[in-house]
């Protein structure tokens, strides 16, 4: 185990901030793109017979759900620093903002435009990060409904299924409590917690990460078929991120909106294809390559050490 830690010291150390610094980020630079045009409330969206009706299979239309999100929980935050900059939850937008900058919410078959040029604000439900992201976008969002926390009732809210494979998906708190009943508790539990008076950030973090694991650990089994659309070196670089992400939950990696944007310094701009050889990929900077790299490795002794096949057996 002194192994794994080290190398997520390694990893997360690698992004350190200084107050000093923060102080000097224009936040608004730091949003997940189109996040200014995205809803910033139930109302922005369609309504009918008294139902907000989002379509979490257009990007701007999920991003605004976590846009809701982020101001509805704000006011939880506002003693651990200004502008909402604090914010956990600040991670799961900006990791979408990434995943739709990279390329990796388009149509993986090729089979359809789906995120491509002449439809590039579609989210494909062939696409393994749009399906696990759907689920860290919508239980979350759900979570938050149950929990009284978002302002409206549990019926308000209409999520549209994608066409294809809607059976794979919940798409309301009832139809998710029910598919992902300990993952939902966990959710709820971080609202709850966040409202306590005396809560520290370190323990709103606990929580966090809690139902973001139970998330990835619950739904991830439902779509390792789609690893067949990838190459190799991004269906390696999807297995490694998801363990990678157990290390960062045991360290409590800050997921605020500095931090998180760092973070992402380290990910591909765009998706693996087979040529490409970590840590030796032309068009990635050097830190990207030793992210990956550091990433690969961590992955790769997870794997013969057994942990891996103990929590994702499906890796």
């Amino acid at each position: 185990m002194a192994f794994f830690a080290l190398w997520s010291y390694v990893l997360v150390g690698c992004f350190s901030i200084s107050t000093a610094e923060i102080e000097t980020f224009n936040l608004s630079a730091l949003y997940p793109p189109k996040w200014e045009e995205s809803p910033s409330q139930f109302s922005n969206y369609t309504s009918q017979n008294g139902k907000y009706v989002v379509n979490p299979w257009v990007y701007p239309e999920r991003l605004g759900l976590y846009k809701i999100l982020l101001s509805k929980t704000a006011k939880y935050f506002q003693r651990f620093g200004k502008d909402n900059e604090q914010n956990p939850l600040w991670g799961l937008p900006l990791q979408h903002g990434w995943q739709y900058s990279s390329g990796r919410l388009a149509d993986p078959t090729r089979t359809t435009d789906c995120g491509y040029e002449s439809d590039p604000l579609c989210i494909s439900e062939d696409s393994w990060w749009a399906d696990l992201n759907y689920f860290l976008c919508v239980l979350p969002v759900l979570g938050a409904v149950d929990s009284g926390i978002m302002g409206i009732s549990s019926d308000q809210l209409v999520l549209l299924l994608p066409p294809k494979d809607g059976l794979r998906f919940c798409n309301s708190v009832s139809s998710c409590q029910s598919s992902y009943p300990e993952t939902m508790k966990k959710w709820k539990a971080f609202y709850q917690n966040i409202q306590l008076p005396f809560t520290s950030f370190d323990d709103n973090l606990k929580y966090l990460w809690a139902a973001h694991t139970s998330t990835l650990e619950e739904t991830l089994k439902k779509f390792e078929d789609r690893f067949v659309y990838y190459s190799n070196p991004e269906v390696e670089f999807e297995k490694a991120w998801c363990v990678s992400v157990d290390y960062f939950a045991s360290l409590h990696l800050h997921t605020t909106l500095i931090r998180i944007h760092e973070f992402q310094r380290g990910l591909p701009s765009r998706i693996l294809v087979n040529e490409d050889k970590i840590p030796f990929i032309k068009d990635f900077s050097d830190f990207q390559n030793i992210f990956l790299l550091g990433l690969d490795t961590l992955y790769k002794v997870d794997s013969a050490s057994g942990l891996t096949q103990q929590r994702y057996p499906e890796l």
